[in-house]
Formats: structure tokens, C-alpha cells, sequence
């Protein structure tokens, strides 16, 4: 009897301590990813570049959060719910600025951004490690029953796509010219974000709170 109470708590904290794995290479990850996107996009004049970095940087708050999330317990739920509308209002911030500079660029013709090999090679990278963080984060936010934990999922995924869209843009510039390639990528990346962001200020950026908890 004393083994079968206590195996659901061991399964729990062996959930948690994978959780938190996973956060802490989320972190590692997207740190790298966010630095070589901002030193790329520097160097390109390419604003899909600069604002996937951005957005990799508000990856790398929400991971932190997860992990702080990981620590509190059940005791912080309401404290999940104002992470969550942090990282909500830094995403929606990011889309308006994206979408800002990606019209300036387009109309003015300014600036027009370069090819970038690093880019490309970092946008590669970036769909396939984040499609496999993604799905390993949703197994982890259904057992702890976790809306934090699932919105980081989701923040993967949703950046694996980003890079997806970045790629294409990317490479149209480097293998035709089409420097206005960049700019529209970029256009395109602003409505998954301003979703992402809007799922994350309302808490409820998944259904977790219908899933049943583990015991």
C-alpha cells in the first residue's frame, strides 16, 4: 500500500524534472537562435530576420517563466495567468513592430536587405529543433495539466513555422534578388504572432484546464 501512494508523486516529480529539461534547452536554444538572428539581421538589413530574433528573445522570457512556473507549484496558478499575459503583450508588441518595418521597407525601398547564408542556415536549424521541442513540451503540459507549459509549446511550434516562412524569404533573396522577399516574409510572420500573442493575454492559449489532471 505504501509503494502504490507512492508512485503517482514519483511519476509527477519525474514530469516536472523533464519539464524542466526541456526549459532549460528551450533557453539554451533559443538564446543562440535569437543572437544569430539579430546578428544576421543586422548585417542583411533584413527585417524577417531581426524580428524572428526579437521573437526568439520573448521565447527565451517564456521559457524562464516556464521554468519559474515548474518551481511554484499548483501554487502558482495566478501567477501563470500574469505570465501568460506578459508574454501575450510582448508578442503583440513585436507583431506591430514587425509589421511597421516591414511596410517602411516595402514602400520606401530603403535599405534593401542582402542575402544571408547565416540566415538560411539558422532557419534551417530552427524548424527542425523546435518541431521536436514542441511536440515533447505538449506530452509534458498534458500530464502537469500546465496552460504555461502548453503555451510554450505552442510558442515552439509556432517559431518553427516562423522560421519556415523566413527561410522561404530568404532564400528567394539569395537565389533571385527579390529583396522584397524579406519584407513580405516578414509581413507574413505578423499575424501568427499577433494570434500567439492575443492566446497568450486571454489565458487560455490551450485547453488544458480541461484536462484531466495526473494522479
Amino acid at each position: 500500500m505504501a509503494e502504490t501512494a507512492v508512485l503517482p508523486d514519483m511519476a509527477h516529480a519525474e514530469v516536472v524534472r523533464r519539464g524542466r529539461r526541456l526549459a532549460y534547452w528551450t533557453l539554451f536554444f533559443t538564446a543562440i537562435e535569437a543572437a544569430v538572428a539579430l546578428f544576421a539581421g543586422e548585417r542583411a538589413d533584413s527585417t524577417a530576420l531581426i524580428g524572428f530574433g526579437v521573437d526568439s528573445l520573448i521565447e527565451v522570457f517564456s521559457a524562464a517563466v516556464v521554468l519559474w512556473r515548474l518551481r511554484v507549484g499548483e501554487r502558482g496558478e495566478r501567477r501563470e495567468a500574469v505570465a501568460l499575459r506578459l508574454v501575450g503583450a510582448s508578442l503583440l508588441l513585436l507583431a506591430l513592430y514587425i509589421a511597421f518595418e516591414a511596410i517602411h521597407t516595402l514602400v520606401g525601398g530603403h535599405e534593401k536587405p542582402t542575402p544571408s547564408i547565416l540566415g538560411l542556415v539558422m532557419a534551417v536549424g530552427s524548424i527542425l529543433i523546435m518541431q521536436l521541442l514542441a511536440r515533447a513540451k505538449r506530452r509534458i503540459a498534458a500530464e502537469l495539466n500546465s496552460g504555461a507549459v502548453h503555451a510554450d509549446s505552442l510558442q515552439s511550434e509556432i517559431c518553427s513555422y516562423l522560421a519556415g516562412i523566413l527561410l522561404a524569404g530568404l532564400a528567394l533573396n539569395a537565389l533571385f534578388h527579390w529583396w522584397w522577399a524579406d519584407p513580405a516574409a516578414a509581413l507574413i510572420m505578423t499575424p501568427f504572432i499577433a494570434k500567439e500573442g492575443f492566446e497568450a493575454w486571454r489565458g487560455n492559449a490551450c485547453g488544458c484546464r480541461d484536462l484531466p489532471h495526473e494522479h
